[in-house]
């Protein structure tokens, strides 16, 4: 195979990368394990699976190593805690090794057998394939109608033409998707940040199972948490370079606001012959408290944005800490294709590291 550096790691060629996060998913691991390499397996061309254990603390990363330690395609990065969906999936982008990318998530409600149509779509000259959930089996109430109410959202401030900006069933162009800096929870928003940069984006349907194993990390905050991190989207897309233009949105809203309210008030000393503070000073005094502290806040907010992405794309700081990297073996031979046990220790790491043959 042909090998490249790439940064301190030495980076082998292959066709197809499937990143899979994986928190506390004990019993999901070896199914979604051996489904993903029974698909993989048809398809002809080489490929390696990079798992990432985002702090489990089930008994997760046992099995994770033991797979590891059988199947040499295998790349397994266990991070020091849970630093969340988005740290992981930027763990495991950053140490893909093939030219499509597809990723999925760990508790088995991404059916594998899917995984050829997202790559069939790249390949007809799309950078991301994003996977559609037509008949999701949430609950209504709680995950379903949120969830549907924040793409609509969405993909009208984002000006990206999903349904479905939530799931993680992804595939995408590794140089897409390597060159985006991703923090806070905006995994969920990687095509929108993409269409920004001119990547071109296709939709597909897929199947939405239903949990059968482990327990859901999903609860109401997020989706508040996702609100949240759509404004910072909306911000950076459209006034990261143009910050006047928002800002000055609001100093003229705010200013025509104060023009006319001191017109009424104007109006109301000089004509009716009222004291302003005495009649209205109540009202007046909590609508500016109210207008300048509003301004005042979500500026702020957002200025942090700006100086957050500025401090990470600088900095180049990384959202995540590996406490364990096991990479796939380096194979040169048929023989080394194989599947069979493997021992790493300590020292064929560093050496994986700095670049040495394995």
């Amino acid at each position: 195979m042909k090998e490249e550096r790439f940064g301190q790691f030495p980076r082998t060629a292959v066709d197809f990368s499937i990143v899979v996060p994986f928190f506390n998913e004990v019993d999901n691991i070896k199914p979604l394990y051996e489904g993903i390499v029974k698909v993989m397996n048809t398809l002809g061309h080489s490929y390696e699976m990079v798992f990432v254990d985002d702090g489990s603390r089930d008994g997760s990363y046992k099995i994770l190593r033991e797979i590891s330690d059988r199947d040499a395609r295998v790349a397994l990065i266990r991070l020091r805690r849970n630093f969340g969906q988005t740290a992981a999936l930027k763990a495991g982008f950053d140490y893909t090794h093939g030219e499509i990318i597809v990723s999925m998530d760990g508790d088995l409600q991404h059916d594998p057998t899917e995984i050829p149509q997202f790559i069939n779509k790249i390949l007809e000259g799309y950078d991301i394939v994003s996977g559609w959930r037509i008949d999701r089996k949430d609950a209504w109430l709680t995950r379903r109608i949120p969830s549907r109410i924040a793409n609509r959202v969405m993909a009208k401030l984002s000006r990206v033409e999903l349904h479905d900006f939530g799931t993680t069933f992804k595939a995408y162009r590794r140089e897409v998707v390597t060159e985006l800096q991703l923090y806070g929870d905006l995994h969920r928003f990687i095509p929108a940040l993409a269409s920004w940069q001119g990547a071109d984006i296709a939709e597909i349907p897929i199947k939405n199972i239903q949990r059968q194993n482990g327990k859901s990390n999903y609860n109401i905050s997020r989706t508040l948490r996702v609100l949240l991190d759509l404004i910072s989207v909306k911000f950076l897309l459209d006034y990261s370079t143009r910050p006047l233009h928002f800002f000055g949105f609001f100093g003229v809203l705010g200013t025509m606001t104060g023009f006319l309210s001191g017109v009424f008030l104007l109006i109301k000393h000089f004509y009716y012959h009222q004291d302003i503070m005495d009649n209205h000073g109540p009202l007046l005094f909590l609508t500016v408290v109210m207008l300048i502290s509003g301004i005042q806040f979500l500026s702020i907010g957002l200025l942090g944005e700006m100086l957050a992405r500025t401090y990470y794309e600088s900095q180049n700081k990384p959202i995540y800490a590996v406490r364990e990297i096991r990479p796939p073996r380096v194979r040169r031979t048929e023989r080394e294709a194989q599947l069979g046990p493997r021992e790493e220790s300590a020292e064929a790491v560093r050496a994986w590291r700095a670049g040495a043959p394995n």
